[in-house]
């Protein structure tokens, strides 16, 4: 191709493919004001798709933060826990002389102070603020501890149970306890096949639950046979909840279970959400007996596998 001849002018070839793309660009502006109309509703249309698009994403992350959780874990923090084979092989150690000895004896009726026509009984009594510091060390004391009744005349504070119930609960020596108040959860019972028949035959399996969550979880097939239990749990009706707050009253199985089972002497908390599927003795003596310990407890949920390196993502389970 020749050069140029002035600086303004070019070949006419040069002039022929410039001009043709002039005249298409020229064609698009003409072109794009006709469809400027319909290019609104073009962009609405996308703007939808972009926030339905955005709305997909953020339900997906959080399956996966919930649903997906356990699958995660599973793949990238391997969970090693040496429990012995059977429970055959247990051993209990026969004493744990570094634990303080003390005694303690409870406030189970509180009378009406004189004078005092406001008075009503609580089922924490009425503990004053001193009382309270004193409790929390350890030593031979009257405390209150919950189940505190009023004066002759006066109603129960709550957390009735049935005189059945009471009976079995004082014979046991090893119990895994959990509850559900206010239909609040379903029941997960533990998996069987991995429990030994020691296990099933010496430990106590507890749920408590109120008259509301057993009638639901009766209309979804789940009703006590003739020995009260479903599964492996012995079910234990609690009538006249002690507070209106359920979450308040879920609290009082599982901080005072010595008071529930004053025979036992260990004892294993279950939160409703989780479902047993090791054997308890094997716990025990992984937990208590093997490092000298006297109580061992976890964190929050949804950090369990921080704990032993998964330890209790293998002893538990969370549907």
């Amino acid at each position: 191709m020749a050069p140029y001849r002035h600086s303004s002018e070019l070949l006419p070839d040069k002039r022929g493919i410039i001009g043709v793309v002039f005249k298409s660009l020229d064609r698009s502006k003409q072109g794009l004001r006709g469809v400027r109309r319909g290019t609104r509703f073009g962009r609405i249309s996308v703007r939808r798709l972009l926030l339905w698009m955005f709305s997909v994403a953020v339900l997906f992350s959080i399956y996966l933060s919930l649903f997906g959780l356990k699958m995660q874990f599973h793949d990238f923090f391997p969970c090693e826990v040496g429990l012995l084979d059977s429970v055959n092989n247990l051993v209990e150690p026969k004493d744990y002389a570094n634990f303080t000895q003390f005694s303690s004896w409870y406030v189970d009726k509180e009378e009406k102070p004189f004078g005092d026509d406001q008075f009503e009984p609580r089922f924490g009594g009425h503990q004053t603020l001193e009382g309270r510091e004193k409790s929390f060390y350890a030593r031979n004391q009257t405390i209150h501890c919950g189940f505190v009744g009023g004066p002759d005349g006066y109603p129960s504070t709550g957390f009735d149970l049935d005189e059945k119930d009471k009976s079995y609960m004082n014979t046991c020596k090893v119990v895994v306890s959990s509850c559900i108040f206010g239909s609040s959860d379903f029941l997960r019972r533990p998996t069987s096949k991995l429990i030994s028949e020691y296990s099933k035959k010496n430990v106590c399996f507890v749920m408590f639950l109120d008259e509301q969550t057993l009638l639901k979880l009766s209309t979804e097939g789940n009703v006590p046979d003739e020995r009260g239990c479903i599964g492996l749990w012995r079910i234990v009706i609690v009538r006249n909840l002690p507070y209106k707050d359920m979450r308040k009253t879920g609290k009082v199985p599982k901080f005072l279970s010595h008071r529930l089972f004053p025979s036992s002497r260990y004892s294993i908390w279950l939160d409703s959400k989780m479902r047993l599927q090791t054997d308890p003795m094997l716990i025990l003596e992984f937990f208590l007996w093997r490092t000298g310990s006297e109580t061992v407890s976890a964190e929050h949920w949804l950090s369990y596998f921080v704990i032993g390196q998964c330890r209790l993502h293998q002893l538990l389970e969370i549907p």
